[in-house]
């Protein structure tokens, strides 16, 4: 048996790799076990939005709002190269509805009888007013009004909407994100461990024991002063199969479902669509050449292992962006789709509604400590991080104090207008086109310089390089080309067939993935 660590983290999503890092800074020893890949489930497969959750004030979730929207502002400056502001035009209908079951549906209705079931376009200005000043905001620009008739907006719209809102929030690269929460957390001493499958956790005496099997086969027993279980939409397996914790807490899964077709405007401006029957979707700008549209919200009854879109969440969403679009979203225009399952707190609600989407942090103290964490939003991330490591100080009386909210993730060192700064020196140090640097700084940030030192090396298609493979094998964790292509990256939507079976014949995958 290993010698005990402070923490033993399962999972190495969001939550996970954020409370590894939290907890590494202030001193602890950290050990992390994820099965798969770091961001192979939920958190590779959001909406890549970064935002305060708009729609959730029709619940009156202002405290989950107002968190949100200051940690937008804090963690721009620490991630300015994969998180990034985007204005997002809303445009209003006549016939645009509210969810039956909001708060503020009711409540208007028994004021305003005769708008029961309605969302008014003052009412979503004030909401927007209420969103521009609840979480101090700084670096954004405030919500200001479109006429669609002559905004480049309205280009690709139907003629039905002349009036919109333009409001802030932000893009993030969400797969990054994690990568780069774990990469900081080893760099503070932090074990990261992929492709390593927890099977069994149990108590004994002071400590937890944990048995664990890589993808190789190789066993290995651990110990740990606390066990933080972060397994996203397998939290619940993990207390019932793997810690045997005696708990009726239990989660609910939803599954979100998008689809990605060509670009569709001509500007880098994401719509936020409403909806009849009340739901919302975004289309926005994706990977330089593609819109993304999403997301659908489906209870999902089945394993979250690989979640597929179903034919009924595509032609939802074709329909949905149908409806305002000019040129119709078809089927046969997607060029690729994907779903993930998120995990509510199961609170007893008849639906999944923005009071359940809070994140929700279970401690349990009988022997030494288990910390369970429900739910959560990338948006949001640090401040759970924080939490968890506050519901777990009393253990660890010697642990400093919060140190992450002016703290820069790797790459991220340089201010948030920076980035086309360090576009243009890439441009110039190694002859990249525009949008090859783009991405690289996008991704990489000031890193971007240190991996090039050397020059790019071979091209491996899709804007693929030598260097760029070497780096992501060597410091961050990837092993397949699905790791490259689908979560360091989304290089798979540009590389041809010949270049993926290629890159996984060099990884040493053979002809199948």
């Amino acid at each position: 048996m290993s010698d005990p660590v402070d923490l033993f983290i399962i999972g190495g999503g969001i939550n996970g790799c954020g409370i590894a890092r939290d907890a590494a800074g202030r001193g602890l020893s950290v050990r992390l076990a994820e099965k798969d890949d770091l961001a192979q489930a939920t958190s590779s497969r959001s909406t890549k939005l970064f935002h305060g959750g708009l729609r959730y004030l029709e619940y009156f979730e202002f405290r989950l709002v107002r968190e949100a929207l200051h940690e937008r502002e804090i963690l721009l400056r620490a991630m300015p190269h994969i998180s990034w502001p985007m204005r997002f035009v809303l445009p209003v209908l006549p016939d645009m509805r509210f969810d039956s079951d909001t708060p503020t549906s009711r409540l208007l209705g028994l004021v305003m009888p005769w708008m029961k079931g309605r969302r008014p376009a003052w009412l979503i200005r004030l909401g927007l007013f209420i969103y521009d000043h609840l979480g101090g905001r700084q670096i954004l620009p405030k919500t200001r009004k479109l006429d669609l008739s002559t905004d480049p907006a309205g280009a690709p719209l139907k003629s039905g909407a002349r009036l919109a809102y333009e409001y802030s929030d932000c893009w993030v690269q969400d797969a990054r994100l994690v990568v780069l929460n774990a990469r900081d957390a080893a760099a503070r001493g932090a074990d990261i461990r992929t492709r390593t499958r927890v099977e069994s956790a149990i108590r004994d005496g002071d400590l937890w024991r944990i048995e664990t099997v890589t993808a190789a086969g190789q066993r290995e027993t651990h110990s740990a002063r606390a066990l933080v279980n972060a397994a996203g939409p397998w939290v619940g397996q993990v207390i019932e199969a793997i810690t045997s914790l005696d708990s009726t807490e239990r989660v609910r899964l939803v599954r979100g479902s998008h689809i990605v077709v060509p670009r569709i405007a001509g500007h880098d401006r994401c719509y936020f669509f409403q909806g009849p029957d009340g739901r919302i979707i975004f289309a926005i700008p994706y990977e330089q050449e593609f819109t993304l549209i999403g997301t659908t919200d489906a209870e999902h009854d089945g394993s979250p292992q690989d979640p597929e879109i179903t034919a009924e969440e595509i032609r939802y969403l074709c329909d949905f962006a149908s409806r305002y679009f000019a040129d119709p979203v078809r089927p046969e225009d997607i060029v690729w789709s994907y779903a993930g399952v998120r995990s509510l707190y199961d609170d007893g609600a008849k639906s999944a509604t923005a009071a359940t989407r809070d994140y929700v942090l279970s401690l349990d103290e009988d022997g030494p400590p288990a910390l369970n964490v429900f739910g959560g939003k990338i948006t949001t991330y640090r401040r759970l991080a924080e939490s968890a490591l506050k519901k777990l100080a009393p253990h660890f009386p010697d642990a400093s104090s919060a140190w992450t909210a002016g703290a820069p993730l790797p790459g991220g060192d340089f201010p948030v207008d920076g980035a086309d700064k360090l576009i243009a020196e890439l441009r110039a140090a190694h002859g990249f086109g525009a949008m090859q640097a783009e991405r690289l700084i996008r991704a990489y940030g000031t890193e971007a310089a240190t991996i090039f030192a050397d020059g790019p090396g071979a091209d491996l298609g899709g804007g693929l390089t030598e260097a760029e493979l070497n780096w992501l094998t060597s410091r961050e964790w990837a092993q397949t080309a699905e790791d490259v292509i689908w979560r360091r990256s989304k290089l798979g939507l540009k590389m041809s067939g010949a270049d993926i079976a290629a890159l996984r014949d060099r990884l040493g995958q053979g002809a199948e993935a």
